[in-house]
């Protein structure tokens, strides 16, 4: 059973779930019509149901949600819709956070005050899908809302979207991207190259480097160690990675285990062409 706290529109309601004591969004067409504020009601069958996350725990969902237009909000669910039928789970959770950063992007474009994202490129190539899903609710926003929304915004997107579909915090993958984008910048003056973008090879650096980060977030480890052999037969490769390592250790204040050397220094040598 819940409570309505508030009718947003007639699609959307403000609720608590009485059984579980939190307050949750439900989303669904003409679920506000006609009720009001106290009156309890049951699940409707056709709505959605997003549980609220605030990026201050002691702010209240009604403080937030008051702040967005009940317009974003729906993009928003819709938008989250589309991820999910691309990803087998899609957290509710990002609702708010989502909606907040759209409206915002929304009030950005409308005052000609776009914030630039200089790792679009690299975003659309480590979340190919989740860049799809943003482009699709790039549109989503503009049919709702009539805000248009620059291509630097559906990179702030698709690192929400990632977000809601793993557990790495929006601000995480965005450091990620930036540490794998001058890691690459490193590869190249070290090598004294201009690496190609678009090659299968720059991709799967990209790739290897993000997963490399995830697994020393986490504390993991690689299940082989090729160092001996790569140091002996790839010694400038195994440097160059090596130093690499060092600084990521460095930018994250956590170790880089050992055995991520010569992984990195594999991928090296095939980005530079020199096997």
């Amino acid at each position: 059973m819940y409570r309505i706290i508030k009718v947003l529109n007639n699609n959307a309601i403000l609720a608590l779930d009485q059984e579980k004591k939190r307050e949750i969004i439900l989303l669904g067409n003409g679920i506000g019509f006609g009720k009001h504020p106290g009156e309890e009601i049951k699940m409707i069958q056709s709505a959605k149901i997003y549980t609220l996350v605030t990026k201050k725990k002691q702010t209240s969902a009604l403080k937030v949600v008051n702040g967005i237009k009940p317009a974003y909000l729906e993009a928003t669910g819709r938008i989250l819709e589309e991820a999910e039928r691309v990803f087998e789970k899609v957290s509710h959770d990002s609702l708010l956070p989502l909606a907040d950063h759209i409206a915002l992007a929304a009030k950005r474009a409308e005052e000609k005050m776009q914030i630039p994202n200089p790792f679009t490129p690299d975003i659309k190539v480590l979340f190919e899908k989740e860049y799809k899903v943003a482009l699709k609710g790039r549109e989503i926003i503009r049919e709702m809302t009539g805000a248009e929304i620059s291509d630097d915004e559906v990179g702030f997107i698709s690192l929400h979207i990632h977000s809601a579909r793993s557990d790495e915090k929006v601000s995480e993958t965005l450091d990620n991207t930036r540490l794998i984008n001058e890691g690459i910048h490193m590869i190249e003056e070290y090598f004294q190259i201009d690496l190609e973008q678009d090659s299968l090879e720059y991709n799967r650096m990209m790739s290897h480097i993000y997963y490399m980060l995830v697994r020393t977030r986490k504390g993991e480890q690689v299940k082989a160690d090729l160092n001996d052999f790569v140091q002996v037969k790839y010694p400038k490769e195994f440097a160059a990675a090596e130093k690499i390592c060092a600084w990521i250790e460095q930018e994250l204040k956590k170790e880089v285990r050992i055995e991520e050397i010569g992984f990195l220094a594999i991928h090296i040598l095939r980005i530079v062409n020199r096997e």
